[in-house]
């Protein structure tokens, strides 16, 4: 990363102690002379460097090819402000590479283990078989090699890839292993939606920091909330935008924490909320896409949002908040440069509908540690599923929600919500994988695997939650 952009503002005399307590309040200052002393002319200017509060937003780096490999390796990162910390990183990524692939191809994937302890990757949301799939079972020891040979068979989407290794998947994402895993189709293609620079992975999530600087992860059973937030591994970061439309692709990266995001304008006289165009989520495009002020995401769901900065005039900042937490997240910066968009701004996608379930299932999620009054046990199958049939899936929190509720193997859809918020949200139409559980809420969903069979898991989200084993193995037959 280069240096931060440099301004200077020269004050002198007492002035300076003023203009000094006036910055720090919104940026980084570095007195390079000092105040003017009895034997100096108050015309000796005392010179205040001021250095931007902000940071550029890193983006990751891309992938490709359908042949490719990822390594797992402790390693440092630069996450702003002149901050380096220890993390862990695929391919020497903080966050990890973006793989990009289209339906049809045939991904070659060689993962070596480079960790001081056993992992494997899994490929969230992908619909693979289950020896790709990356579970428990699967982890490899420190200098191991796992080899993944799948077809892509999903929908254009955002899907992507962590560690799955039990009791410690918590520790290995919140240490900063996790990519993003586009797809893309036909379908998705005859839109015209923006690529290039103005397409954009976010993946937000949050950390605290030891006074080092290095990452500190002390969970309790009811999850971990780090104090900062990072977007694509950068502390307080910033993109500058031109005046046209932007694609982000929002990956919620962390391991508890639930975010309620926003955007806003913040230098303005009279401050306006911008609104996002929600086009897809976890599952690829949405029956129909909508305008939302606000949507709250939680860890592993996935947002395809539109934002149009064509029509702010330029120096207009907006910024990307979290209304949880009161956080800002990522601010954009607009710039002078104007550039056209001939693509779709409102989007359809027909979606099959899934009705007619020849079977239900109840599944309560109890405390922090089990699901149905079980704890995980990797070598127990807990009930088997039939191949090709649509089954109705009941989930209810038991206490100490909430529970991002995940399933491996296929994607469902989300039919109802009752109790608590009441209701189902217009980003969580469509195809899932993972659907919000809140305290005193019961979300029915309909699903159906009609991919592979063999032995998937369900599980918490809340990492923490599945690292107490809040999961369970079924069998698809």
């Amino acid at each position: 990363m280069g240096p931060l952009p440099k301004s200077r503002l020269v004050v002198s005399g007492l002035w300076t102690i003023v203009a000094a307590v006036s910055l720090l309040t919104s940026c980084e200052t570095t007195l390079t002379d000092a105040l003017p002393s009895p034997q100096q002319p108050e015309a000796s200017a005392a010179r205040v460097i001021v250095r931007d509060a902000r940071n550029p937003l890193f983006i990751p780096a891309t992938i490709t090819n359908s042949s490719f490999g990822l390594t797992a390796a402790p390693g440092t990162a630069t996450i702003g402000s002149g901050t380096t910390t220890s993390v862990w990183q695929y391919n020497g990524s903080f966050p990890g590479p973006t793989i990009v692939a289209k339906t049809g191809d045939n991904i070659l994937a060689t993962f070596q283990n480079k960790l001081p302890e056993p992992t494997i990757i899994h490929w969230h949301g992908m619909l693979v078989d289950p020896a790709n799939d990356g579970q428990p079972h699967q982890v490899i020891r420190t200098g191991e090699t796992y080899n993944y040979n799948f077809p892509v068979i999903n929908r254009a989407a955002l899907n992507w890839y962590h560690p799955h290794p039990h009791m410690t998947i918590g520790k290995q994402v919140y240490n900063g292993l996790a990519g993003a895993f586009i797809i893309r189709d036909a379908e998705e293609a005859a839109l015209n939606l923006p690529t290039g620079k103005y397409e954009v992975p976010l993946v937000i999530r949050d950390i605290s920091l030891d006074k080092s600087g290095n990452p500190v992860y002390s969970p309790t059973g009811g999850g971990y909330f780090g104090k900062t937030p990072l977007v694509n591994g950068t502390k307080d970061p910033y993109l500058d935008v031109d005046k046209t439309v932007y694609r982000f692709r929002v990956l919620i990266g962390s391991t508890s924490r639930v975010f309620k995001l926003k955007l806003s304008t913040t230098n303005l006289p009279t401050n306006k909320e911008i609104p996002f165009t929600l086009i897809g989520n976890d599952g690829g495009l949405l029956p129909s896409s909508s305008n939302q002020t606000q949507i709250e995401v939680c860890p592993g769901e996935r947002l395809d949002v539109l934002v149009d900065f064509g029509s702010l005039d330029p120096s207009t900042k907006v910024m990307l908040q979290d209304v949880n937490a009161g956080w800002n997240l990522l601010e954009f910066r607009v710039t002078n440069t104007s550039a056209s968009y001939s693509g779709a701004l409102t989007v359809t996608s027909s979606i099959p509908t899934l009705s007619a379930p020849v079977a239900k299932r109840f599944f309560s999620f109890d405390g922090m540690s089990k699901i149905n009054g079980k704890l995980y046990d990797m070598h127990r199958i807990d009930f088997m599923v039939p191949f090709g049939q649509t089954e109705l899936w009941t989930f209810k929190t038991n206490g100490n929600g909430p529970h991002p509720v995940h399933i491996h193997g296929a994607s469902f859809q989300v039919i109802s919500r009752t109790g608590g918020r009441g209701r189902v949200f217009p980003w969580e139409r469509g195809w899932k994988d993972v659907v919000l559980v809140n305290d005193f809420e019961t979300v029915d969903v309909l699903i159906r695997f009609d991919a592979y069979k063999g032995v998937y898991v369900m599980h918490c989200h809340k990492l923490e939650h599945e690292d107490n084993g809040m999961m369970m193995n079924f069998e698809v037959k």
